[in-house]
């Protein structure tokens, strides 16, 4: 929905779902990480 102001609101379950998709971004980063871990190290030591 959009206001007068152009600015648009968000309903529970917008703000709900946004969560939902922050942690699972977080969960996939970080498994990844852990998978790739040999590969991470070695190009922090670059």
């Amino acid at each position: 929905m959009a206001t007068e102001e152009g600015a648009e609101t968000t309903s529970p379950l917008d703000d709900v779902m946004e969560e939902i998709r922050r942690e699972l971004v977080r969960r996939v980063a970080a498994d990844d990480r852990d998978a790739n871990r040999e590969i991470y190290d070695a190009l922090e030591d670059e």
